[in-house]
């Protein structure tokens, strides 16, 4: 479920990316690896969203973290920023309310509360759709899907370049993750090598004790790019999607009696994929190979 992806993403994740974060720091300048047309199309371009008016509109308050880089983060300077700010900055002048709109940081455990309690109107954090927030808030369609993929040390030697190459061999995976669920599904052939964090992983596997291993995307694709890898290794493949155990993406949540703002971010978000302006966002905070 995304819900154990995300989570686990946002007070685990944290820590790790803020880990890399020299590596993040350059990609926002580096020559950029992924293209737009490797991104997964999760917005119909024949399709016309309608737009729900919203001139009585008197404020748009975005709530999102400042811990979660490159998500959301505090700058050199204190300015907010990352991929969520600069989102929630499109939408609203694709909305044309730029003016009225907000972006405030919270506590990430505080988010739910202060949406619920009107002192915001649409979150942007990474939260994970669940059964039950379902029941208690609306949400926009997702905008960004997190896959999983492979990694592999450079040194060891494979008979190709994809999955089916590590067929037989031994591959690293956080235990009791949805990621170990999927490798498992996915991938009989191929044997799993639970390890309890992933910091052990990843230094298992730099030290080449094991030679491959499956886990987020987004982590690796830093990782492997960043300080901390010593370069000793590389994305293995494409991205793997599934909602079954990934589930269905990144959301803006908003309150339940408030559906008009929900299908407002939907029509914004349509429009955003169809002229490029979502890809070029996506392209700045994510230069590694997400996908």
């Amino acid at each position: 479920m995304i819900h154990a992806l995300v989570s686990s993403l946002h007070f685990q994740g944290a820590r790790f990316l803020a880990a890399t974060a020299c590596a993040f720091l350059v990609a926002l300048g580096a020559p950029q690896s992924s293209r737009a047309d490797d991104l997964p199309v999760l917005f119909d371009a024949r399709e016309r969203l309608p737009r729900p008016d919203l001139s009585g509109l008197l404020r748009l308050r975005f709530l999102t973290t400042t811990d979660f880089p490159p998500f959301n983060f505090a700058d050199q300077t204190g300015r907010l920023s990352g991929f969520h700010v600069e989102l929630a900055r499109a939408l609203c002048a694709e909305l044309g309310i730029e003016a009225k709109c907000e972006i405030q940081a919270l506590p990430y455990a505080e988010l739910e509360g202060a949406l619920d309690g009107g002192q915001g109107d649409a979150v942007m954090a990474g939260i994970a759709v669940t059964d039950d927030l379902r029941s208690r808030f609306a949400f926009s369609r997702p905008y960004m899907q997190l896959p999983a993929r492979f990694a592999r040390h450079k040194q060891a030697a494979f008979a190709g370049e994809d999955a089916n190459a590590l067929f037989g061999r031994r591959v690293g995976v956080v235990s009791g993750t949805a990621h170990e669920a999927m490798l498992r599904a996915f991938f009989p052939n191929i044997e799993p090598v639970g390890f309890a964090d992933r910091d052990r992983m990843l230094e298992d596997l730099k030290g080449k004790k094991i030679e491959a291993v499956f886990a987020d995307s987004l982590q690796l694709s830093f990782w492997t790019a960043g300080e901390a890898s010593g370069g000793c290794c590389a994305l293995l493949g494409g991205a793997y999607l599934s909602e079954r155990f990934l589930g269905e993406g990144l959301t803006i949540m908003v309150r339940r009696d408030d559906p008009a703002l929900a299908s407002a971010f939907d029509s914004a978000l349509a429009a955003l994929s169809r002229n490029g302006r979502l890809q070029e966002i996506y392209l700045r905070y994510f230069p590694y190979g997400l996908f």
